[in-house]
């Protein structure tokens, strides 16, 4: 199936939204002004998956150090096995053998062969190693793999399975650089140069602080009419995702002394995220608390799932100041606030490119409407039909409290704030939650 034009983008009937609220755009252009970069420390090299390097790492040595073998076999010298072949081998005689972690204890003197494991120094003047699989043993010593004869059927060429010193890495070759993202690679590199500890700017602390009278934790035995407290740990999870430091700090009970103690806790945080408390209707407790404390920068933004969303910073005693977002309470619009606007947050402080998300272009097998002018981030399933193009379908009830649509999507569809509907076979540009091996 062609892919679909993009023409309910011209369609007449577009939505007037309300100036008041702020853009999606906007409002992470506000948010992101408050947050800069941590500084650097030191840390184990195991733990800094996806952390950025804070400074260049130059090799003090080559890598390999020392030339050594690619294969199990025979290190000669290649001009001794010049015309070798089936019908007529050459015979070397082995004269010693060298084990991987081994040194060579002499150098390999002219029409003679040494027995050598993968990754074992060469000897000086050998210039080659024929595998095992190109010679026949005719001969071997009982006292091991020293001393015997062996049939050479196919010559060798210089440097034939040879590791040259430093043909990975050259001493003074800068191997990571700052502000570089430790892969799995680049930590391998770290390790082979010996290092057992990095520097790296610091992942974020980031607190979570749930807030109601009607929240119980998980394993708490259920009460009717409570809710488990889920947020704080999808929440949590979502930090952890993204390379920051999660702190669950509890529930705050819809007190001012609660929150009040609740956020004093977290004052030490590089990030204060709240749940709940920010929708018209809410408790003013929560609006009181938080302007008490410090300043509310924003309070709504133009899109769905998501549009109470609060801003701003708290203030320490000592007179410094922590952001805080505070996300809805329904547990799908917590993630997509925290997709929208703690993920680049989390980004910034660790020192990353505030990248988006991955995102693709998909023909919907269900509509998305939008009912208000504000972005609609739709939770859908993509797919790749037969013809290999990407499909998106509903994951089900678009209520922001159905958190089992969010569970089942890796994507959300979006429908800009100024389009009332992207129909069935339309296109819709959907934002990756996940990448799965199975369709990509």
């Amino acid at each position: 199936m062609p892919m679909q034009s993009n023409e309910h983008l011209d369609r007449p009937h577009r939505h007037h939204y309300d100036a008041e609220m702020l853009s999606v755009e906007e409002a992470r252009e506000q948010i992101l002004s408050y947050f800069e970069i941590l500084p650097a420390e030191e840390t184990d090299l195991v733990d800094s998956l996806g952390q950025v390097a804070a400074e260049n790492l130059v090799a003090p040595f080559d890598i390999p150090p020392l030339a050594n073998s690619a294969m199990d076999g025979y290190a000669v010298r290649a001009v001794d096995t010049k015309g070798a072949s089936k019908d007529s081998p050459v015979e070397l005689p082995v004269v010693g053998v060298i084990a991987a972690g081994q040194l060579p204890e002499r150098t390999l003197e002219a029409g003679t062969a040494v027995r050598i494991m993968t990754g074992a120094p060469v000897p000086d003047y050998a210039d080659a190693v024929v595998p095992f699989e190109d010679t026949d043993e005719l001969e071997r010593r009982a006292s091991g793999d020293a001393g015997g004869l062996i049939a050479i059927h196919l010559p060798a060429e210089t440097y034939d399975n040879v590791r040259g010193a430093g043909e990975d890495i050259e001493i003074g070759e800068t191997v990571v650089e700052s502000g570089q993202i430790l892969r799995a690679a680049e930590i391998g590199v770290i390790a082979s140069l010996g290092h057992s500890n990095v520097k790296v700017i610091r992942r974020p602390v980031v607190a979570i602080v749930s807030t109601g009278d009607e929240l119980i934790e998980p394993g708490q035995e259920y009460e009717p009419g409570k809710i488990y407290n889920s947020n704080a740990f999808s929440l949590a999870a979502m930090v952890s995702r993204y390379g920051g430091v999660p702190r669950i700090m509890g529930i705050a009970r819809d007190t001012i002394e609660s929150l009040e103690s609740a956020l004093d806790d977290a004052l030490d945080a590089d990030l204060v995220v709240t749940s709940a408390g920010v929708s018209k209707g809410d408790y003013d407790v929560v609006k009181d608390v938080l302007s008490a404390k410090g300043e509310i920068a924003l309070w709504s933004v133009r899109m769905r799932p998501a549009k109470p969303l609060a801003f701003g910073v708290l203030e320490r005693s000592d007179g410094t100041k922590v952001p805080h977002l505070g996300v809805p309470g329904n547990p799908v619009s917590a993630m997509v606030a925290f997709e929208q606007f703690g993920r680049p947050a989390v980004r910034l402080m660790m020192g990353k490119p505030l990248a988006n998300k991955p995102t693709i272009e998909a023909v919907m097998d269900d509509p998305i409407r939008n009912f208000d002018g504000r972005r609609v981030y739709a939770r859908v399933q993509v797919y790749k039909d037969e013809s290999g193009e990407f499909r998106a379908k509903s994951t089900g009830n678009q209520s922001s409290g159905v958190l089992s649509s969010m569970a089942l999507a890796n994507g959300l569809a979006i429908c800009p704030d100024d389009i009332g509907m992207i129909d069935v076979g339309e296109i819709a540009r959907v934002e990756m939650l996940d990448w799965p091996d199975d369709i990509f």
